[in-house]
């Protein structure tokens, strides 16, 4: 299997599909990079190379006890990133990807990159502090972190349903788009699971969005269970200069994998991808 080595050593597996203009993809806690399939495929079967890697401490990606910080996974990124020596990048990034993707750029900078996309992303803080009322309170997180302490195979498939809005009266989501989220996420260790939510819900990255310089599309879901929107879509469209923002009424935190939704988001990110 093709990997990349990060600065510590650590092996991080990545897909690279296609030919093209890169197209790179971070996914969200606590999948891999197969969360992205029908996307990389899009991308490929449209003329670009769609690449996606897991994030360490899961996947086919290393399991290392140190490094599960959104500092590390961005230098992880960089590996890929230089490893394939891409450049001219769209940057794609959902929930910690999102944050993984803005700390790259405030990280490494935008030399390699050309756009950026953020959906459904955890910038610029999901904790709630004086400063960010609008955030989650910190009982929340530990809430999850205690999920995924005592049982996270049921805390996962619990998860699904709030993940992509499973639990609303209106729901199409199958069960299939269920278990999917309880198989990848229970490819991620325990460790490294448990790590990324202090990483993904604390880490401010205010100055990083500030940063991003280059177009952007941020797209989130005004239904999104998981990471509210007022905390983090609203704020992000107002820290990324010039950012296109589209809000896509009633969807969920997943909602790239749920078809009604994932429709216009395959769109959005092909129009914005040929722009």
């Amino acid at each position: 299997m093709p990997f990349a080595t990060s600065s510590d050593g650590t092996q991080i597996f990545y897909k690279d599909w296609g030919a093209g203009q890169p197209v790179v993809f971070s996914h969200g806690w606590p999948l891999t990079a197969d969360a992205w399939d029908p996307q990389l495929k899009l991308m490929a079967d449209n003329g670009f190379r769609a690449v996606a890697h897991d994030r360490r401490g899961g996947g086919r990606s290393g399991q290392p006890w140190e490094g599960n910080n959104l500092d590390t996974y961005a230098d992880d990124l960089a590996s890929v990133i230089e490893a394939l020596d891409l450049h001219d990048v769209i940057l794609v990034g959902h929930s910690t990807g999102g944050g993984e993707v803005t700390r790259y750029i405030g990280r490494h900078g935008s030399g390699r990159v050309a756009k950026a996309v953020l959906l459904g992303a955890i910038p610029p803080l999901m904790l709630k502090t004086d400063a960010n009322p609008e955030g989650l309170p910190i009982d929340v997180f530990d809430d999850i972190r205690n999920g995924v302490a005592a049982d996270r195979s049921q805390f996962y498939k619990d998860l699904s349903a709030s993940f992509y809005g499973a639990n609303r009266d209106d729901s199409t989501v199958t069960q299939g788009t269920r278990d999917a989220f309880w198989l990848w996420s229970m490819t991620v260790g325990i460790k490294g699971a448990y790590d990324c939510v202090k990483a993904f819900s604390e880490t401010d990255l205010t100055e990083d969005l500030k940063k991003i310089d280059v177009p952007t599309l941020i797209v989130h879901g005004d239904d999104d269970q998981i990471v509210p929107i007022v905390a983090s879509g609203d704020k992000s469209s107002k820290l990324v200069k010039d950012a296109i923002y589209k809000v896509y009424p009633g969807a969920p935190h997943g909602l790239a994998m749920v078809p009604k939704f994932a429709e216009r988001f395959n769109a959005d990110l092909l129009e914005f991808a040929r722009s």
